[in-house]
Formats: structure tokens, sequence, C-alpha cells
């Protein structure tokens, strides 16, 4: 516990939203009043693990560019940071946890006042034959970046050299093409019909076109079986139960889950996904001492009005924000998520936000769709590329239920537009009427969002009748 006078803040995690509380307690509380440790126990803090696709692709430098704040920049504010040390086990009723540290194998209990768990996720890595054989790779810290990164620089020179992505959601699509940019011949194993489960099929089936055209090759309804190897233990090849796929390197794309195996063994409620449930706090249900965030948690979807798990950078940070005000005695809150994304394959952009159909129709909803084919920019402009834009509304409200867009520059940030709109429970008319910018470097008269809308509007109303 902390000395007299002086309370003891533990963190379990030295990322974005561990990181985000510790920053934002320490702004409303000196040392004096506020004791702040924080556990992590890989090598880098305050990272973002959103840009190692790029820094793998040779976009990026890295990893000191994906750094936002050292671990001595911390330690100057007073953040009493321990790297290379792990959290092993919770116990909540006496308020401490035991940590390890990684270079001694030392073990010790320290005790808290308060705890924030922001243990983030870890890469879905099913139990196959050969899945742990060197040059197979998950992307999910600044480590993992870096063996992936020295497995390539041992390939360089490699005639012929082969990558396999296991696995088409963001991730995979992101490797995909920085391997692809590194000069890999690529194959991407894809268990479902298109890439881009976030997407719904018709528009995941553009992404695949796009991924077509750029010389990956797209496999459908491939199920992964086993890893092969050579006499050297190395991987040369991964199967499904049609075919072998030739390997130099392996990365996994199979998407994460909540990393919530202490929450779990000290009992603290998890929702369906596995992820902690917390109150609009954040703080952890029934537990007065403990906070949580980041990707290891469940938020409210304010579209569904169900709790989801959406690991995303831009969560984890808020939730930080949120966390630090409340455990240093202010207040803050966190209402939900609309579920907003954006990714790119090269010159593809790829954005979604709110329901896709399959979602609509498990909470219940009936809907309506609609698809439009617009341009970034007026369509006699110069550099006016083209995007498809599809869009849900509700049945008899018209309310806006979710928007989805694949184009190219200037596609993906303008499902902004839907996001704000289902934050605001906006029907598609109102969608209608919003007062955009204009001019015809930047869009069409009928922005492609409001496009859709009005398309929508005529869908509904067609449908009402």
């Amino acid at each position: 516990m902390g000395q007299l006078g002086r309370e003891r803040l533990l963190i379990i995690g030295g990322d974005a939203a561990g990181m985000s509380a510790a920053s934002q307690a320490r702004r409303l509380k000196g040392p004096d009043e506020l004791e702040i440790v924080a556990f992590e126990r890989g090598n880098f803090t305050s990272y973002s693990a959103c840009g190692i696709p790029y820094w793998v692709g040779g976009d990026v430098d890295g990893p000191d560019r994906l750094i936002a704040r050292t671990p001595e920049a911390h330690r100057e504010r007073g953040i009493d940071l321990r790297l290379r040390t792990e959290v092993t086990e919770l116990d909540p009723d006496r308020g401490r946890v035991r940590v390890r540290d990684a270079e001694s194998g030392a073990e010790s209990w320290e005790g808290y006042d308060k705890l924030v768990v922001a243990t983030g996720a870890r890469p879905v890595r099913p139990p196959l034959p050969g899945i742990d054989a060197a040059g197979v790779h998950g992307v999910q810290t600044l480590d993992d970046g870096r063996a992936l990164i020295d497995t390539l620089t041992g390939l360089n020179g490699t005639p012929g050299r082969r990558a396999v992505v296991v696995g088409a959601g963001y991730i995979g699509v992101e490797m995909a093409e920085a391997l692809l940019n590194r000069g890999y011949e690529v194959t991407l194993l894809n268990r479902g019909e298109q890439p881009m489960s976030t997407l719904d099929p018709d528009m995941g089936r553009l992404v695949r076109e796009a991924m077509d055209g750029l010389g990956i090759t797209t496999v459908a309804g491939a199920e992964v079986t086993k890893i092969l190897t050579g006499e050297d233990g190395r991987v040369r090849a991964v199967a499904t139960e049609d075919a072998e796929y030739p390997a130099d390197v392996v990365v996994l794309g199979l998407g994460v889950a909540p990393e919530t195996t202490l929450a779990r063994q000290a009992g603290l409620p998890l929702g369906e996904y596995g992820g902690l449930l917390t109150d609009l706090s954040m703080r952890v249900r029934g537990r007065e001492d403990i906070w949580a965030g980041g990707d290891c948690v469940e938020v409210l979807d304010l579209v569904s009005g169900r709790e989801r798990h959406i690991p995303l950078g831009t969560h984890a940070n808020k939730h930080g924000q949120v966390i630090g005000s409340n455990v240093a005695g202010g207040y803050g809150t966190f209402p939900g998520v609309v579920g907003t994304a954006v990714s790119k394959v090269c010159s593809l952009e790829i954005a979604r936000t709110g329901l896709r159909e399959k979602d609509a129709h498990a909470v219940g909803l009936r809907f309506v769709t609609v698809t439009v084919e617009s341009t970034s920019r007026a369509g006699y402009y110069p550099g006016a590329a083209p995007m498809t834009v599809k869009m849900l509304a509700e049945l008899r409200t018209g309310r806006l239920l979710g928007c989805q867009i694949v184009g190219r520059e200037g596609a993906a940030k303008r499902v902004d537009i839907a996001a704000v709109a289902l934050t605001a429970g906006m029907t598609v008319e109102q969608v209608t009427a919003l007062d955009l910018g204009y001019a015809p470097p930047f869009s069409p008269v009928w922005d492609p969002v409001q496009a859709a809308a009005r398309k929508a509007v005529a869908a509904v109303r067609k449908a009402g009748a």
C-alpha cells in the first residue's frame, strides 16, 4: 500500500490504455499524493501497434518512430515504470498482485489501493501442428514486429521468396500489402468466402478484386490444418484440407482475443467475448478499487445496445483518459462506440461503421440496404476516383444502422460522417440534410455518403408503402 497519506496505484500493461491512465492521473495528482507503478512485460511502452504493418512494409522507420512516449519520459514525470516485469497473479481480496522479474526470475507481491488492468489482447494462435515453428509470426507488439523483420532480413537474397498470410482481416490484408512491398510472392488464406469479414460479403468482394489486381493470391474457404516444416525446423509450407502452399515466412492474421487470463483466474466479471466488463467510468463491475481499459475490455455498441470487443488504439487511449481522471479523484465516462474502422490495401481504402447485415439480423432489427457508386470529387475534376458506399437503415424509423465504403483516395475518412450520425441516432433523412462542405476538388455536389442516404430514404419509404 501507499505511504501514509499517499495512495498507491498499480497499472498492469504499459501501452495505450495503461500509460494514458498513468499520465492522466499524474496530471491531476502529484507524486506526494499518488504513487504510480506500471508493470510492462515487454520492452516498449506507449507505442502504435497499428503502425507495425507499415514498419514491416518499409513505409515508416521503426521501432522508435512508433513510440509516442519512451519509458524514460514516463519516469521523468514521476511514474515508476518497470519493463520486463510480468504480473502473474491478481489477489483482489487482499489488494495485491504477484510480479515476476523476467531477467532474474525473482517474484514478489505488490500491494495497491487502486488497480488498473490494461493487459491488452493476444493474437489468435490455433493449436495446429507446427504453429510454433521458426518463421511463423504473430503481429501484436513491437517485439513481434522486430522478430518478423529479423526473419525477413535473414531471407534477403533468397530467390522467389514466398509469404503466406493466414487470415484476411485488417491485420491480414495490411500484412499482405507489407510483404508484397518487400518483394514477396504473397498468398492470403481466408477461411471465409471474402476477405474483411468486418464488411458485408458484397463489399468484401471489392477488396478481393483489388488484391487480385495487385498480384496477391487470395484463397477463399481455406481452412488451415497444419504448418509444415523442413529438416531445419523452419516453416516450409502451410497445409489446408485441399492443398499445400509453399512459404519461407508465415504471418498469422487471425484476429485477437482479450488477454484476460489473470482477470478470469481472479474471478473478475467477463463478457460474451471474454473481455472484462466495466461501468461507464471504466470501473470493473462489482469492484470499487479496480478499473480496466483497452483491448482487454468489452464496450457498449451504441447501435445494437450489446457489449462488443473492439480492439482499437483510439478506444484504448480514451479509456485511459477516463480511468486516469477517475482514479485521481476527477470524473469521466466512456459512453460506448459505433464500431468505426478504416484500413487500406495499397491505394484501396476500406471503411466501416455501425452494423453489418448479419449484426442487424442478430439483434432482431428489420432494415433496408442500398448501394451507390460515386466519386471522391466532382466527376469532371482531375483525379476523381470511384468509390462504393453501402448503407443500412431501419424499417419504419429510417434510423441509420451502418455504412461501409470501399474506394480510392478520399474514400475511407468519409465514413466519419456516418459515425457521427450513428452516435447522434440520426435518420438517413436527417443525414441528407447535413450541411457538408462542397467544392469540386473535394466532393460531388451530393457527397457519396449523402447520395447513399438519399437512396436509403427512398428505400425506407418504398418498404413502408
